[in-house]
């Protein structure tokens, strides 16, 4: 799916999502779990797919990270700046965007298993790029491997996935160390997070 089409479909459904997720505990367990690993005293970090903000970025600016979030929906993008004004966020794809720095702590909840599924690894090898010495990265990703495509909100999104295996080796070819892999919504086998770090 290209991403101004990804774009659109969220515009449409950005003002429930901020509603649905400014206050939601949905993945804060996990980014929690993830920032434990990191360095103490915050950082730089970096919001992959960042909506209209909310829960994971409250969580990294009380952690004191300076926060940079990316989005490809102008109106989440739009949400995002009025919640947030200490943050930075830009309307942008992960797959074209290259920022000028690195940084400390990159997250992409529920974000990357919308890009097609041949940008999967080429991100993935970026967020690794984009990781300062001992940085963490922390996304979740699809379980299955291949591409479909489903309904949500009377609309059609695309999802893709490089798998279990295909994420561990992308993680371990580039030098991270994967510290913890988890099937998190138990008994349903489809959703899964990692935490890697690099050395």
């Amino acid at each position: 799916m290209e991403p101004h089409e990804l774009g659109k479909k969220y515009d449409r459904i950005a003002l429930w999502w901020h509603e649905q997720h400014r206050e939601s505990a949905y993945g804060i367990q996990q980014l929690e779990r993830a920032m434990r690993y990191a360095v103490a005293g915050g950082g730089t970090a970096l919001d992959v797919g960042c909506g209209a903000g909310g829960r994971v970025i409250n969580a990294l600016l009380d952690q004191g990270y300076e926060v940079t979030g990316i989005d490809v929906s102008p109106e989440m993008i739009r949400l995002a700046t009025r919640n947030h004004p200490d943050a930075v966020f830009h309307l942008q794809d992960i797959c074209t965007w290259e920022p000028d720095g690195t940084f400390d702590f990159i997250v992409a909840w529920d974000s990357i298993f919308h890009l097609p599924l041949q940008m999967q690894r080429t991100v993935i090898d970026k967020l690794c790029r984009l990781l300062k010495t001992n940085g963490i990265v922390f996304y979740s990703f699809g379980n299955a491997t291949g591409d479909h495509t489903d309904t949500w909100h009377d609309d059609e999104f695309y999802y893709s996935s490089i798998g279990m295996n295909g994420n561990l080796a992308a993680l371990l070819e580039n030098g991270l160390t994967v510290l913890h892999l988890e099937l998190d919504q138990f008994p349903e086998q489809r959703h899964a997070y990692v935490i890697g770090q690099k050395p």
